[in-house]
């Protein structure tokens, strides 16, 4: 972990999405930097709110669909972690509704003379996504009204393998890890903490990151080489399937549609060892194995 000195000790920064993956990943990651963490929200009472105020940071609540509630929210704040506030309709993403949120949020920092915003929203690939849109509206925006923005745009998840697999890819199931990506070809995956890390290295010296957009990897092993990992590292029986065209489809046309480009080669581009160079620290998907996700693959594995 890199150690800094918080450039307005006495400032909070504000980190939204906070009981969510990436914002809890990075208020956790200030707090133990020494940074003040102002967590914004919508449930004072939830448990991952009260986790974060037993960790020091202070809670207030917001909602971006109240643009009233920010302004208290951000008075005194000396900057912003951002995550797009995604919504979803019975026709896929509403990417209006998702492009107004950001909005919202960067109209509140900007009001309250806030100068950066680190925002987090989505890897790009050589192909639209139909995630993509309404984030590509925020960053716009955010360049157009913030000072000091950067753009943090991470892979897919190392923690992905712990989920319950609710739409029938990701996580594992019954030793089978399924999804869309083709089974002996590289997919990048980053680790949370280290969005984490991204996101204090740039509060640390926000000049040097200010106008940066970062595409966020760690690893890139294959499907397959992913399975015999977490394999060796749990002492389970774990293997890869690949979704057929058919499983994809029925999944939704989103769905279908991800597949059929990422095997017509539209995939990610971290560019893994340049990003090495300004976190040495960077995790491989062993590494975060070693630190914490075999025992919580091998906790889940036992309880599904």
């Amino acid at each position: 972990m890199t150690t800094e000195t918080p450039a307005n000790p006495d400032s909070p920064i504000l980190v939204t999405g906070a009981t969510g993956k990436q914002g809890g990943a990075t208020a956790r990651r200030l707090l133990a930097g020494g940074w003040p963490v102002r967590a914004l929200v919508r449930d004072l009472t939830a448990p991952g709110a009260a986790e974060l105020a037993a960790a020091g940071a202070q809670l207030v609540r917001g909602d971006f669909d109240d643009p009233a509630s920010l302004r208290p929210a951000l008075d005194g704040a000396a900057a912003v972690f951002g995550i797009p506030p995604v919504s979803y309709g019975p026709t896929g993403p509403e990417t209006e509704l998702e492009a107004a949120r950001g909005r919202t949020l960067i109209d509140a920092a900007a009001a309250a003379g806030i100068e950066q915003i680190v925002f987090s929203t989505v890897a790009s690939s050589s192909a639209a996504s139909w995630s993509w849109e309404g984030k590509t509206l925020i960053e716009e925006y955010l360049r157009d009204h913030i000072a000091l923005p950067t753009v943090l745009r991470p892979v897919r998840f190392m923690t992905n393998y712990l989920s319950v697999g609710a739409i029938g890819i990701d996580g594992i199931s019954r030793g089978v890890h399924r999804h869309l990506f083709p089974p002996h070809e590289p997919m990048q995956i980053i680790a949370l903490e280290d969005i984490a890390e991204f996101a204090a290295l740039a509060f640390a010296d926000p000049a040097r990151f200010a106008g940066r957009t970062l595409e966020l990897a760690g690893d890139e092993p294959t499907p397959v080489e992913a399975a015999a990992a977490i394999a060796e590292a749990t002492g389970a029986p774990i293997r890869y399937e690949q979704l057929t065209d058919g499983e994809a489809a029925a999944l939704g046309p989103e769905i279908a549609e991800t597949k059929k480009r990422w095997e017509a080669g539209h995939r990610w581009h971290a560019d893994i060892e340049a990003l090495r160079v300004i976190h040495p620290g960077l995790r491989t998907l062993t590494d975060w194995l070693t630190e914490s996700g075999a025992a919580a693959i091998r906790a889940r594995l036992t309880t599904s």
